[in-house]
């Protein structure tokens, strides 16, 4: 994992001395909130609708268990006693006490971790692939290309006031995990014809207001010029980008009313200017960064544990059928630790279960955590004999719940309980769906359905790709929900199709029922999921079912 050198410590730790001022100055009056504000979103500090929000970030999702165990000792300590993971890797802390933040930013410091530029109109924080290092379908480990563009972005001086925010993502597997095609800037490591790594750079993806699905700005770039490339668009994009209309400013805007070919053509010739001025980072710092991200001795030894504890348990065998994934090596285990017992809050973990994967990081994984965008946590590497004892721990800290890509994974934004943004609440409705399905007793029966939950407009629940989305929103002063069917998050994305008029709180729930049950009764078999059944059949049957003729006559 990537420490921190001097120069990165002393950077972190006088940002948070000069915070520390400008605290103590809006406390004593000295500023108001007006002449704070841009100074608080410099350091990841929001205000909600109860509280301040401290959003911290997780470059490209990677922890280890003394990063954990602090964040841990900070929800505990100047917190409710929990942390919210988010969909773009970061952990929110949303009850701290504006005099506390300094200290909290201290505590992070202590463990190489920041809140820097985890807000503002600037490159937010790089994201990954959840299974990078790990995965068996993985081209190369992403994260020592996520460093590399986490250290030239942060507080670059040209791009700290962008026309809005700015989302890189980067995976180096085929099958996308890190929902690149949703980024300012996607990023997928390829090959070329004869075998020389490099990029594919997808560019303007995003959801929101206005969702668009990234175009493929270059399908191969040469590992070398992959700074000066980013840099080239970012270039173009701050010098074309509208700052008059903060609704229409993304990337994505732009390329949509330029045109995909007027952008490249802009991008390469600016990136020939580029090229030349382009101060490469040294062979050496990159052998550095790349040092860090080695991956662990692998114990190789092979027992029939695994196999036999699963046919004793069949907790343990549902268990490996839905949370552990293939790793690279035959011998281990991909362990996804879902954050969403039924009846939870999607991305919710508390200090004392944070504790608990550290522990088993420490212990069973290599000392290696990751925060997936699904708000999950993942322990990348762990012996397949050690996954019964690492289940049984997770099971006592009720964190065993199998459900990883099931009804009741949901990804789910704040919504309404904390957010100033939201219209509508997002947390009761993942609730009460996956309330319902588990007494349904339909949940495995189903198999894999992706249900996406935003409280408003701005997507943060990403519900343009679920394959059931639901936006809500506020409608005469009542929460309405909207339903899209169809969207897909993965290499093959898709956005969803509003299905009509939306429903009513009390009326989602049995709505979305009639949906699961035509499926269940129209799939081909148990190997067709909704979205492949939903793409074979279209929307007719599924809308049907959302909107019976009986209730369109009674109504």
């Amino acid at each position: 994992m990537y420490a921190y050198d001097e120069f990165d410590q002393a950077f972190v730790r006088e940002r948070v001395r000069q915070f520390r001022g400008q605290v103590e100055k809006r406390l004593d009056g000295s500023l108001t909130e007006d002449e704070f504000k841009p100074l608080r979103l410099m350091n990841g500090l929001y205000l909600q609708l109860h509280a301040y929000m401290l959003r911290v970030a997780i470059p490209y999702g990677t922890l280890d268990s003394r990063k954990m165990r602090q964040l841990a000792m900070i929800a505990e300590k100047w917190d409710k006693g929990y942390g919210h993971f988010t969909t773009r890797q970061n952990i929110q802390f949303n009850w701290p006490k504006l005099k506390d933040v300094p200290d909290m930013l201290e505590a992070l410091a202590d463990v190489g971790m920041h809140a820097i530029q985890t807000s503002g109109n600037c490159v937010r924080n790089v994201t990954a692939d959840h299974f990078a290092g790990a995965a068996a379908d993985e081209i190369e480990d992403p994260r020592p290309t996520a460093e590399l563009i986490r250290q030239w972005s942060t507080d670059h001086p040209e791009f700290q006031f962008l026309p809005r925010k700015f989302k890189i993502a980067i995976t180096g597997a085929p099958n996308d995990r890190a929902v690149t095609k949703a980024h300012d800037i996607g990023i997928r490591m390829v090959r070329s014809e004869q075998g020389e790594p490099g990029y594919e750079i997808i560019v303007g993806g995003g959801l929101g207001r206005s969702p668009f699905i990234g175009k493929v700005l270059r399908d191969f770039l040469p590992r070398a010029h992959l700074l000066p490339y980013l840099e080239a668009i970012l270039q173009v994009y701050n010098l074309s980008g509208r700052r008059d209309n903060k609704f229409k400013a993304r990337i994505k805007i732009l390329v949509h009313e330029t045109g995909l070919e007027e952008i490249r053509d802009a991008v390469e010739a600016t990136f020939e200017r580029v090229l030349e001025e382009f101060e490469y980072p040294s062979d050496a710092l990159i052998s550095e960064i790349a040092s860090h991200f080695e991956p662990p001795e692998f114990d190789n030894t092979q027992t029939l544990a695994f196999e036999e504890a699963q046919e004793a348990d069949p907790l343990l065998r549902s268990f490996v059928e839905t949370n552990v994934s293939q790793h690279k090596n035959p011998a281990y285990g991909i362990v996804t630790v879902s954050t969403k017992p039924v009846g939870g809050t999607p991305g919710d973990v508390t200090a004392d279960q944070m504790r608990v994967i550290a522990d088993l990081a420490e212990r069973y994984g290599h000392d290696e955590i990751r925060i997936s965008h699904e708000q999950n946590a993942v322990l990348p590497h762990v012996r397949k004999a050690d996954i019964p004892a690492v289940h049984a721990a997770l099971r006592e800290a009720g964190l065993a719940t199998a459900n990883i890509g099931l009804v009741s994974d949901i990804i789910a934004c704040p919504g309404m309980d904390y957010c100033a943004l939201a219209t509508a609440r997002s947390i009761p409705i993942a609730q009460e769906i996956a309330e319902r399905f588990h007494a349904l007793k339909l949940e495995h029966e189903i198999g894999e359905l992706k249900i996406k939950i935003s409280g408003c407009i701005n997507a943060c629940g990403h519900h343009h790709v679920g394959h059931i989305g639901i936006l809500g929103l506020d409608k005469a002063g009542v929460e309405n929900y909207q339903v899209t069917l169809g969207g897909d998050a993965t290499e093959t994305m898709a956005l969803g199709e509003r299905a009509g008029p939306g429903f009513a709180a009390g009326e989602l729930i049995p709505a979305l029922e009639r949906l699961v049950e035509t499926y269940l009764d129209l799939r081909r078999d148990r190997s067709e999921t909704f979205l492949a059944a939903y793409r074979r059949l279209g929307a007719a049957p599924f809308l049907a079912a959302l909107y019976p003729e009986d209730e369109r006559h009674a109504a």
